[in-house]
């Protein structure tokens, strides 16, 4: 799952949701000197949403339908399209507009500056010049953010035209996105239940 998710599973608890959106910047065991435990929290349910996504049955299904050479980069593109399948119909899964949400955790960012990585605050500009998460509901938007994820790949890759793949294997993607989802949240419940108490 890519940001919009990582955040908006998190929950109304902003510690949380800051380290959700801390997960893919933080690399190794973070530092409890420097973390606060609820954000260290976050960072540790945003590795285990990962990790729940990546070994799911429909996440597989979903990357087994993508031919190659764009199956090699399944991962990231089914991150970022289930990001999308989520923003298009965030009203179903929650009550604040999708507009509104995004501001708000895009000024949680701001509030919490000092706690945020170099990489996390150079994303939030970019966040910010691209209106995300909300954004990841425009087509147009989401091509862009592929093109430059291709971009910092080292090798190369054909992030830059997977838009109209993904398009061609909406129907199916959209399927797979319904039927995980609401087992992903399930899972979160559970390890919230588990590790927060």
């Amino acid at each position: 799952m890519n940001h919009l998710a990582h955040a908006w599973l998190a929950g109304d608890d902003d510690a949380l949701r800051l380290g959700g959106m801390l997960g893919d910047f933080v690399h190794g065991q973070p530092d409890p000197a420097w973390y606060p435990p609820r954000v260290i929290s976050g960072i540790r349910l945003h590795r285990a949403i990962d990790s729940y996504t990546d070994a799911h049955p429909e996440v597989l299904a979903a990357k087994a339908c993508l031919p190659p050479p764009y199956r090699r980069y399944a991962g990231i593109l089914l991150d970022m399209w289930f990001d999308h399948c989520l923003a298009r119909s965030f009203t179903r899964w929650s009550r604040q507009p999708l507009a509104e949400y995004s501001a708000a955790l895009r000024g949680l960012l701001r509030r919490r500056d000092a706690l945020l990585t170099p990489a996390l605050r150079r994303f939030r500009g970019y966040m910010e010049a691209n209106d995300l998460p909300a954004g990841y509901a425009d087509r147009a938007v989401l091509e862009l953010a592929l093109v430059g994820i291709g971009q910092r790949l080292s090798r190369a890759n054909p992030l830059d035209s997977a838009l109209p793949v993904l398009v061609a294997h909406e129907a199916e993607l959209q399927r797979r996105f319904e039927a995980f989802f609401p087992q992903l949240q399930g899972f979160v419940q559970a390890w919230m239940a588990e590790h927060l108490g």
